[in-house]
């Protein structure tokens, strides 16, 4: 595959990089880029060698989420909000997953971020789940995965208002492994997949099944009552409206 939107690198010891780089899109879930993620996912698994996997994006953009043309095609029935299945696939992934947070990670991209094992946040970059701001619900397994990820409190504010705040707003909850400069991110995400990687493969791949199973479990049940409100909320004039004045 030529990857122009991704880049996937895997050192000598184990450690795999998947970085998202489409600076000019913002990192958003377009079509193009979901297709080369997945692909990209399908051969991390294939990896045998591979102990851990950093996955980041571009200084200013970790990922923003689904971009106007796949919002305006779910709004008109060409794709189905459920088949938006990233998350299952991340967390499918068999050796733990650190997502790098450097830069924003809005809608879905916060998504993609909490289905990691180890998530670390800039202090400067703005976070949160903003599918109300477009006048329907959250999508991805967020009406659950966000709860796990920072408590009924903070994901619920989240949720409902739509609101995205930087990151210095979760540093005294828990929503995240670390809340660091943005400038520390990358490094601090590297020095933890050193350490993982030094562990063997096998107690690695069974701990991180262990772990995740709850955030598997909480993403399939997720899905049933997602579908029934967006069969709800998608298709409105008013949404419809909403996402056609995104930038």
């Amino acid at each position: 595959m030529s990857a122009s939107l991704t880049d996937l690198t895997i050192d000598g010891c184990g450690i795999g990089t998947l970085t998202l780089r489409d600076a000019n899109g913002k990192n958003a879930l377009s079509v193009e880029l979901v297709a080369e993620l997945e692909s990209r996912i399908d051969e991390v698994r294939a990896r045998a060698e591979l102990k851990v996997l950093v996955m980041t994006g571009t200084d200013d953009y970790f990922c923003t989420g689904a971009n106007r043309a796949v919002l305006q095609a779910i709004v008109a029935g060409r794709v189905a909000p459920g088949d938006l299945l990233l998350p299952r696939r991340l967390l499918d992934i068999p050796v733990p997953v650190i997502a790098a947070m450097a830069g924003h990670a809005i809608g879905g991209g916060l998504a993609l971020g909490i289905c990691a094992d180890i998530t670390i946040a800039a202090r400067e970059s703005r976070y949160g789940a903003t599918f109300m701001r477009y006048g329907f619900t959250p999508g991805m397994g967020m009406t659950s995965l966000l709860e796990h990820a920072m408590g009924p409190p903070l994901a619920h504010e989240l949720l409902l208002t739509g609101a995205t705040y930087r990151g210095t707003r979760f540093e005294r909850h828990g929503a995240f492994t670390y809340v660091l400069p943005r400038s520390a991110v990358a490094a601090k995400a590297q020095a933890i997949a050193a350490e993982l990687a030094a562990r063997p493969r096998t107690p690695l791949v069974l701990l991180k099944a262990a772990l995740s199973r709850r955030k598997r479990e909480l993403f399939e049940r997720a899905r049933t009552h997602e579908r029934v409100m967006h069969d709800a909320t998608f298709g409105t004039a008013e949404v419809a409206r909403l996402i056609e004045d995104l930038e």
